[in-house]
């Protein structure tokens, strides 16, 4: 294997100009958060023509990859909705066209496969899964995590071209363009603080005041981590969190009767803010979010479930992922007539959109064929 380790700015603007204008390249990164609010990109791969390159992110200016992301040129990756997060964070941006060798694995038939049964299945190699819990901040890396990093990206060209050698013979591969897109233009990053606490655990079962002082503490408690970039559990516990919204404390003594806080948390300014949250949380009236189909027409509500059952088994015959063709959520937003509903348009408006509107409107109904699995069937020939 090729492996070229690239440490300076220098070394990369070298790199990015002989890839400029190819016509495509695979990339990985290797990533932390376990200590931080924030993704630490820890190390960026990538193959280009035949050879591997590792670029040290806390290095080089990350900057300088912004033309190359923004070009025409095909990133290859595989499951890219972390990589593309953490690239938008630390890079500014994120490759304008992609090609993700996990999804477009599901329009074959697999299920979210992981890279190396994916490479083991298309290309019949084994490769090591490597050390999860490495440390890949850590310099110099071992020669074996530069073989692992590097394993990452080296067979993904191959895997693309297997693929798209089976997609087009399924007349598939504009699905999976299609696909590609909405995963890349998908919203990824950090929670609405607003929203924060609907993440906690018995936050919905809270009722009255302490509802409103369990979404002002959870709100406070985002912004105080994003602020320092460490994890809100090290700001807050949950536990904490829902002790103060049980008890609405109004001093720093009673903060302590919550369960959960301890008094470090708590001291000065922290503790001053704490208590302004819990009481601008008291005049807070939070209502649950809407129930998923709270909105949709209670006559058409029994036909979600059946419908449901119903793509599942239509993913299966065609050999695609249940997931890509369509959620429980993407048919509740057609029977609301969203126009941002996914069944409505594109390739899936084709194989079952139009079909549920046949449903939904009498023309066709569903009925099992005396084997357990359902069929769609006009309603005004049912003998079909």
């Amino acid at each position: 294997m090729n492996i070229s380790w690239i440490d300076s700015d220098s070394d990369l603007s070298v790199l990015l100009g002989e890839m400029a204008g190819c016509s495509r390249y695979a990339m990985d990164t290797e990533f932390h958060r376990e200590r931080t609010y924030f993704p630490q990109l820890a190390l960026i791969q990538i193959k280009h023509n035949n050879k591997i390159f590792l670029i040290d992110p806390t290095s080089v200016n990350l900057q300088l990859f912004k033309d190359l992301f923004a070009s025409d040129s095909l990133c290859v990756l595989h499951a890219a909705q972390q990589d593309l997060e953490v690239l938008n964070h630390a890079c500014g941006s994120a490759p304008a066209r992609i090609f993700d060798t996990q999804v477009a694995a599901g329009f074959v038939g697999m299920s979210t496969p992981s890279l190396s049964s994916l490479v083991l299945s298309e290309l019949k190699i084994s490769i090591s899964k490597g050390d999860r819990l490495t440390d890949w901040l850590r310099r110099p890396l071992t020669a074996d995590q530069k073989t692992y990093a590097a394993t990452d990206v080296e067979h993904l060209f191959s895997i693309q071209d297997n693929l798209e050698a089976r997609l087009i013979e399924l007349e598939r591969l504009e699905w999976v363009h299609e696909a590609c897109e909405e995963l890349r233009v998908r919203p990824a990053g950090p929670v609405d603080p607003s929203d924060a606490w609907l993440r906690v655990k018995e936050a919905r079962a809270l009722k009255g005041p302490a509802r409103g002082v369990a979404k002002a503490v959870c709100e406070w408690r985002e912004r105080k981590a994003m602020a320092a970039d460490i994890p809100p559990r090290r700001v807050l516990s949950d536990i904490a969190i829902l002790g103060i919204a049980q008890i609405v404390p109004t001093t720093t003594e009673d903060l302590l009767k919550a369960r959960g806080v301890e008094h470090r948390q708590i001291g000065g300014e922290v503790g001053r803010e704490l208590l302004a949250a819990v009481e601008r949380g008291k005049a807070l009236v939070v209502s649950l979010p809407q129930i998923e189909n709270d909105d949709v027409d209670k006559e058409l509500r029994p036909a979600v479930g059946l419908i449901t059952a119903w793509m599942s088994e239509l993913a299966r015959t065609h050999h695609i992922d249940a997931t890509l063709l369509g959620t429980r959520n993407d048919i509740l937003a057609l029977l609301r007539k969203s126009p941002q509903g996914r069944l409505s348009v594109g390739w899936r408006a084709e194989m079952v959109g139009k079909d549920i509107e046949r449903i939904l409107s009498g023309e066709a109904g569903l009925s099992f064929n005396g084997h357990g699995r359902l069929r769609l069937l006009p309603t005004n020939n049912p003998t079909i």
